[in-house]
């Protein structure tokens, strides 16, 4: 899969902008960097240059000139890539990335692949896997977890962990395997009560890392939030005051929203993704009972669920009793969903009516999404449903699928490795087992990999990277 030829993109997002950077890697890079560029006070050549100099000039196609520019020279194998590597720093008009692109590719580069610097840089050992697939995520990350977990893992933090526990395990399978070498002499190299400690050790750190992944895959993908209630309560009123900008219609008529509506903000470093949904209520109307139908479906998707009430009909002793009947009717019908319920306009009750309210619906929270009253207490009650104690203590937290698929794997094959210790089991037999979850530790950090796999995880890189 390594290819040794000259590739070339726009490594900065397309569209016009003040700088756009051009990159090029591969054996020729420099020198075809070096027959376009004139430098602006010497005849000086990029070839003859140190690694990680930068270089004024111009980029020049026969005598005309496209640009000025910096460029940046990176010499295998100290660069991203491990390969020769330019960096074009040019204006970032449309017509002059193309042109310089256009330029190269008439020298003989090839227009790059999604990820093809990243694979590159795996396949020439500048990165693990999961180091590879650290940088995609921290390309996508849009809060302050997902950025702190994605630098984590490119540093190597997860990959070395997965890799100290191959390693060991390795030893221990190499050992196993002499003694079948000298099966006949009925000998023991491995000491079986050393490899035990080490299979509840490698059971307990792969139960953590699979444990992990439940907040991983929250912060990775945020956490959908659902408020729902009847017409009228202040749901999107409340969703504005959430966002702090007039993201939904509000208007004193009942139904307004129709539709889902549904945006995001960061709490805590932490995604939430709010939907505001159609008020719930008996209907005729055939398009409210279609926003009805699809109020339901985005509780069923939400992982929290804000229940919300018009508290000034608390005052109402009717509307209490079947305002309980309601929150029942949720819990029995979504039980394992954390359901936060929250009375809306509290800025029209006094302070007997607020004790009543509370002494009578436990954990409610009261607020007035108009005048922003209780709405940051929300967002902190909102985060205490993540369990961050994890990503505080920065251990290593699980956010990529592959993962731990592969984890839950190696954990089934230590588990079986185990049972085989326990009753005796041949030593011949245990190394299968053994052998198997090296494979699924070797799957995460790349010593095992196949074009297929390569081209699934680097096919989802945006070009340039």
């Amino acid at each position: 899969m390594i290819n040794d030829d000259t590739i070339v993109a726009l490594a900065t997002p397309s569209g016009a902008g003040a700088i756009a950077i051009i990159r090029l890697s591969g054996k020729d890079a420099i020198t075809m960097a070096d027959s376009a560029f004139r430098s602006v006070k010497s005849d000086k050549s990029l070839l003859t240059q140190k690694t990680h100099t930068i270089h004024l000039g111009h980029i020049i196609d026969n005598k005309r000139t496209i640009d000025e520019v910096l460029v940046s020279v990176f010499k295998n194998p100290n660069s991203y890539t491990g390969e020769n590597v330019v960096e074009i720093s040019c204006h970032g008009s449309n017509y002059i990335q193309q042109e310089i692109i256009q330029l190269f590719i008439r020298k003989g580069c090839r227009t790059a692949s999604p990820g093809e610097f990243t694979l590159r840089a795996f396949l020439n050992g500048k990165l693990d896997l999961s180091q590879a697939e650290a940088v995609a995520d921290l390309i996508s990350s849009d809060n302050e977890a997902s950025h702190q977990i994605a630098m984590q893992q490119m540093r190597g933090g997860f990959s070395s962990e997965i890799a100290k526990l191959r390693e060991e395990l390795l030893n221990f399978a190499s050992l196993i395997e002499l003694e079948l070498d000298f099966a006949e002499e009925d000998v023991e190299f491995a000491d079986r009560g050393q490899f035990k400690d080490l299979t509840e050790r490698i059971t307990f750190v792969l139960k953590r890392l699979i444990d992990s992944f439940a907040v991983g895959n929250v912060i990775k993908n945020g956490i959908p939030v659902a408020i729902v209630g009847e017409p009228n309560v202040g749901k999107s009123t409340l969703l504005n005051a959430l966002l702090n900008e007039e993201r939904a219609i509000v208007s004193e008529i009942a139904g307004t929203t129709r539709d889902t509506i549904e945006d995001e903000i960061s709490i805590g470093g932490i995604g939430f993704r709010f939907i505001d949904t159609a008020g719930i209520r008996e209907t005729t109307d055939v398009v409210e009972s279609i926003g009805i139908k699809k109020t339901f479906e985005k509780i069923d998707q939400a992982q929290v669920v804000v229940f919300l009430a018009d508290s000034s009909n608390f005052k109402e002793t009717s509307f209490l009793k079947s305002f309980k009947i309601e929150i029942e009717k949720i819990k029995n019908k979504y039980p394992l969903k954390p359901l936060l319920i929250v009375a809306n306009k509290v800025d029209k009750l006094d302070e007997k009516q607020v004790d009543i309210v509370k002494a009578e619906i436990e954990n409610i929270h009261l607020l007035s999404a108009k005048t922003g009253t209780g709405v940051e207490a929300l967002k902190d009650k909102l985060l205490s449903f993540v369990n961050t104690g994890a990503l505080r203590n920065n251990d290593t937290i699980v956010t990529n699928t592959r993962h731990y698929d592969s984890l839950l794997k190696a954990f089934e094959e230590i588990g079986k490795v185990k049972e085989g210790l326990e009753i005796g089991l041949s030593g011949d037999l245990m190394a299968i087992d053994i052998r198997q979850a090296l494979y699924y530790f070797g799957e995460i950090t790349g010593e095992i990999t196949n074009d297929d796999l390569l081209g699934n995880i680097f096919s989802n890189f945006c070009i340039g990277k």
